[in-house]
């Protein structure tokens, strides 16, 4: 007989430069178990063409890794290779995501146990601020930067690869680089990307686009209503989705039927995070098993929260945190089947 498991995400807050934002998680990090277990894993491995990658794309977040290699008190090459995201292994994950001129909502699908937890705040001295899930401290799944723009991930296949960049620090790169979804996109293409990703990206005017990223060739589609599961639709690359998506399209399909309805954030948030919604999974062991619902305003800077399923949401207010004035809970917490 199946069990609720609680599960909690910690908010995190971070501000200032990007070496001091490595150091504040470092020092973090180095109390936490998973990760000073981490800590023993460190490698003389040679990572000069990660970190001549890393520094050629953000030489800002080459900073905050040798933050983060301070405050753990661990070699630079360990740090790169644990936190830089560069020729980097990447599980299997699932992705829903649905948006209109209003908001843009997604379902998170994947292992409870590797799920970071951390929905962070952050506000660098040279870059955009942005609120968004992390995966592996540095990355981010999805998020809303301060001039309204949203990107979230969705995993291909991770069976095609070469050397190249993971999609969570893509993601963090466009949040701190980026005003609109043109600007995403033109980094998005100039980047090398290791696996077949699609980038779900809308921004405050409405704007949006689907990226389908390969590592040969980055294809856009543009839509009215912005729909992404986890295949690829153009011609050019739908050869290199994995051999069965049949449950990426079933999503699609029932997506696609909701645009008769008249959605509101609160309702949208509501179809994706019940447990009996076709977009919501219990698959955890699979990798495929819904750890958070996450709804982003991007016209009031505004975001909805849902921690497992049947969450009543938390509401947390961007805008008014980049004022000074929001005052955010140390953990969001709620419920999965175990």
């Amino acid at each position: 007989m199946s069990q609720r498991k609680d599960l909690q995400v910690e908010v995190v807050e971070l501000k200032g430069s990007a070496y001091d934002i490595g150091v504040k998680q470092g020092a973090a990090l180095k109390l936490n178990p998973k990760w000073r277990q981490q800590k023993e894993l460190q490698t003389d491995e040679d990572t000069v063409e990660a970190r001549k990658q890393i520094e050629k794309v953000s030489p800002t977040f080459l900073k905050e890794i040798e933050g983060l290699a301070a405050g753990m008190k661990i070699n630079i090459n360990t740090a790169i290779k644990l936190f830089g995201g560069y020729n980097t292994q990447m599980p299997s994950m699932g992705c829903t995501t649905l948006a209109n001129d209003s908001f843009y909502v997604r379902n998170y699908d994947f292992n409870d146990e590797l799920y970071d937890a951390r929905l962070v705040l952050i506000r660098p001295d040279n870059g955009y601020a942005s609120i968004g899930f992390s995966q592996q401290i540095t990355g981010r799944l999805d998020g809303m930067n301060e001039k309204g723009l949203v990107i979230g991930l969705h995993l291909v296949n991770e069976k095609i690869s070469q050397k190249g960049f993971l999609a969570t620090i893509v993601c963090r790169l466009v949040l701190e680089q980026c005003v609109d979804t043109d600007e995403a996109v033109l980094l998005i293409k100039q980047m090398s990307h290791q696996y077949c990703i699609n980038f779900s990206i809308m921004d405050k005017k409405g704007n949006n686009a689907i990226v389908e990223a390969s590592p040969e060739k980055q294809i856009v589609r543009k839509n009215t209503q912005l729909i992404c599961t986890n295949h690829f639709e153009s011609e050019q690359l739908n050869r290199k989705n994995r051999a069965v998506i049949n449950g990426s399209l079933d999503r699609k399909k029932y997506l696609s039927a909701l645009e008769k309805e008249k959605l509101t954030p609160g309702s949208v948030y509501h179809i994706f995070n019940s447990e009996h919604s076709p977009l919501f999974f219990k698959h955890y062991k699979e990798y495929f098993g819904t750890l958070h619902t996450v709804v982003y305003c991007p016209e009031g800077l505004s975001v909805m929260i849902g921690v497992g399923g049947d969450c009543a949401p938390y509401e947390l207010f961007f805008a008014e945190w980049l004022r000074g004035k929001e005052n955010l809970p140390a953990m969001l917490e709620g419920k999965i089947i175990n």
